[in-house]
């Protein structure tokens, strides 16, 4: 079984690893008493991230994600990293590949089904939704500072 490894922390920073993305599939996650999923890690506990949850999946030919399922506040984006398939929204079905980027309301009933031969990898990222109000673009958060780059 794959563990995420860590990298490198620090005051305002932490880094990790969950692998190459072909190595995915290696990881198990435990949801409770005898019930686990075979190619799925949720890596924002281990990276310390303060205001999202992100996960890994990876789907084996023909293999879904097994329900359709909600949430009570978090939105969700899926990024489609490699592979092909269908996915699912309030019973609404269209094709998903790689590049694919996928936002998901926390009410949308959703599922995602790898309907090609070879593996589909995703990445998503889980987030309060309604957390950004208009004056929270990046353009404006960013501070780009005059520090000389140090490599």
């Amino acid at each position: 079984m794959k563990q995420i490894e860590t990298i490198k922390t620090g005051k305002n920073y932490s880094a990790v690893s969950v692998g190459k993305m072909d190595e995915i599939i290696e990881h198990v996650l435990p949801m409770g008493p005898n019930v686990t999923i075979k190619g799925k890690v949720f890596a924002g506990q281990a990276v310390g991230a303060t205001g999202s949850e992100l996960s890994f999946q990876t789907l084996v030919p023909g293999q879904d994600s097994g329900f359709l399922h909600t949430h009570k506040t978090h939105e969700e984006l899926y990024i489609i990293l490699k592979g092909e398939g269908q996915y699912q929204v309030d019973g609404e079905i269209f094709p998903v590949s790689e590049g694919t980027i996928v936002r998901v309301a926390p009410d949308g009933k959703r599922a995602l089904k790898n309907t090609s031969s070879e593996n589909l990898t995703m990445l998503c990222i889980q987030y309060k939704a309604n957390a950004f109000g208009e004056t929270d673009s990046p353009m404006t958060d960013g501070v780009i500072l005059q520090d000389e780059l140090k490599w």
